[in-house]
């Protein structure tokens, strides 16, 4: 089942490496037969730079926003118990099922209206985080469940008030869990393409999802460069994945057992 998931991922790589005859040759091979270098060429020719820059400056947003406004929201969910905090946890994970695809609509509606699409990349950093908050907030609450309320109450006993607590006890506690959220917000928000191809209409601030349709025209598609500027793109997510993929599967699975 892992071979099959992840032929894919291997294909890609194979494909940027053949060369235009090679990749539409029956049988196909399953290894280049004269490799292909073209990802400078791939980068330079369509502007792959200003792709990647707009990915981060919205990934990066989206992060702050998310991680600063979700954290006090996990951390009361996980300390206050009573029907109004079921509620509010109830409504934070029907969040999650609403896709992008369906909320794009009134979302592109209401930021006309109020101006917002005259700052494009606000917008859907704006956007990106009312999606990604819900998930963050479900993922950090585990990690403040795991630190014991023993502490916090010892804190509270010594003068110490509740926000004090919370920075000086629960944040450094819950750091790394914390930090684990964080990165998959980011890695998630640097692969955002509906509200991006949305809401942005300048193709110099669009990102590098968006950026991929460069190589698609209505009679061909070049793909040998889709691959190549897929495998640039993909490849620091995955380096990213593999160094911390430890901390991230503890994270998801922080709580799950007391």
């Amino acid at each position: 089942m892992t071979a099959i998931y992840l032929f894919p991922l291997y294909w890609m790589y194979l494909t940027a490496f053949k060369g235009s005859s090679e990749i539409f040759q029956y049988p196909p091979t399953f290894w280049p037969t004269a490799p292909q270098w073209s990802f400078v060429e791939v980068w330079q020719a369509r502007g792959m730079g200003r792709y990647i820059w707009n990915s981060l400056l919205i990934a990066v947003g989206v992060t702050i926003l998310v991680t600063f406004m979700g954290t006090g929201c996990a951390y009361v969910l996980s300390r206050v118990r009573n029907i109004w905090m079921d509620m509010a946890l109830f409504a934070i994970l029907m969040m999650q099922v609403l896709p992008s695809s369906l909320m794009v609509t009134p979302i592109f509606v209401m930021f006309n209206q109020i101006g917002l699409l005259a700052s494009p990349r606000v917008a859907v950093i704006l956007a990106q985080t009312a999606k990604m908050l819900p998930l963050y907030i479900v993922l950090c609450r585990a990690t403040f469940v795991q630190v014991p309320r023993e502490l916090e109450d010892a804190a509270l006993v010594d003068g110490s008030s509740r926000i004090g607590a919370f920075f000086n006890i629960m944040l450094p506690l819950a750091r790394n869990g914390i930090l684990v959220t964080s990165v998959l917000i980011f890695l998630q928000s640097f692969g955002e393409y509906v509200y991006a191809r949305s809401l942005i209409a300048k193709n110099e601030l669009q990102v590098a999802t968006v950026g991929l349709q460069t190589f698609m025209g209505p009679d061909a598609s070049d793909w040998n460069g889709i691959m190549t500027y897929a495998a640039i793109y993909v490849t620091p997510i995955l380096f990213v994945f593999m160094l911390l993929q430890r901390r991230i599967v503890s994270g998801l699975t922080a709580g799950a057992l007391k």
